[in-house]
C-alpha cells in the first residue's frame, strides 16, 4: 500500500550545498554522458574522474551497467523501464550535487524527454549534457561487449540504435567525437569547459 505523499515532509539539512562547495573549493554538477553503446561514455567518464581525483576534486562515476547491479536491479530495457532507470539515477545524481560532488553519469539515456527531466531536477548551471558522438558503424566495429552482434541476430531486443531509437541531443553543452579524439584529448576538452565555466578552478591550491 502506497504511503500518502501529504504525510511526507521535506527536512532541511543543517549543512547547505553552498557550504559544501565552499569547503571543496569547487562547484558541483551533473556531467551527463549520453551516446550509443560502445561510444566510450564509461571510459571517458572514468578517465575524467581520475583526472579530477588527481587534482584533489570531489567526483564520482555512476555507470549504467553498475547501477543495474544494485539500485536498478530488476529493471528491463523496454521503454517504461528505461525511463524509470533514468528517473532513479537522476534523483541520485541530484543528491550528489547537493553533497557538493561533481557526478559523472554514463548512461545511453536514449530519450530526450528523460534527459530533460533530469535537467529540470537541478539548477540551470548544474546539468551539463555531454554527447559522446560516435557513428553506429564505429560503435559496431568496437562492440566491446559483443552486444551489437547479439542485437543483429535477435538475441537482444530493444537495443538502442538497432531495434530501439536513440534521440540525439539537439543542444548539448559539449560534444565529444569519440571516434576522432583520443581519451586524453577528450578529457582535456571537458576540463577546459569546466574551468571556463568556473565549475573548477584553473589551479588547485594545496
Amino acid at each position: 500500500m502506497k504511503q500518502n505523499i501529504k504525510h511526507i515532509v521535506w527536512h532541511e539539512t543543517a549543512v547547505q550545498k553552498q557550504e559544501r562547495q565552499q569547503r571543496n573549493r569547487h562547484g558541483s554538477c551533473i556531467l551527463w554522458f549520453t551516446g550509443l553503446s560502445g561510444a566510450g561514455k564509461s571510459t571517458l567518464a572514468n578517465a575524467l574522474e581520475h583526472r579530477l581525483f588527481k587534482q584533489g576534486l570531489n567526483s564520482y562515476v555512476l555507470d549504467g551497467d553498475n547501477v543495474r547491479h544494485g539500485l536498478n536491479k530488476g529493471l528491463g530495457f523496454d521503454e517504461d523501464d528505461r525511463k524509470e532507470n533514468i528517473r532513479r539515477i537522476g534523483e541520485v545524481a541530484k543528491l550528489f550535487v547537493d553533497a557538493g560532488v561533481i557526478v559523472c553519469t554514463a548512461f545511453i539515456s536514449p530519450f530526450a524527454e528523460d534527459r530533460h527531466r533530469v535537467r529540470d531536477l537541478v539548477q540551470d548551471n548544474e546539468f551539463v549534457e555531454i554527447y559522446v558522438r560516435c557513428s553506429l558503424e564505429a560503435c559496431e566495429d568496437r562492440d566491446p561487449k559483443g552486444l551489437y552482434k547479439k542485437a543483429r541476430t535477435g538475441e537482444i531486443s530493444n537495443f538502442t540504435g538497432i531495434s530501439s531509437p536513440y534521440e540525439e541531443p539537439l543542444d548539448p553543452e559539449l560534444i565529444i567525437d569519440s571516434d576522432q579524439l583520443s581519451i586524453d584529448e577528450s578529457v582535456d576538452k571537458i576540463i577546459a569547459f569546466l574551468q571556463e565555466r568556473n565549475y573548477i578552478p584553473e589551479k588547485i591550491e594545496s
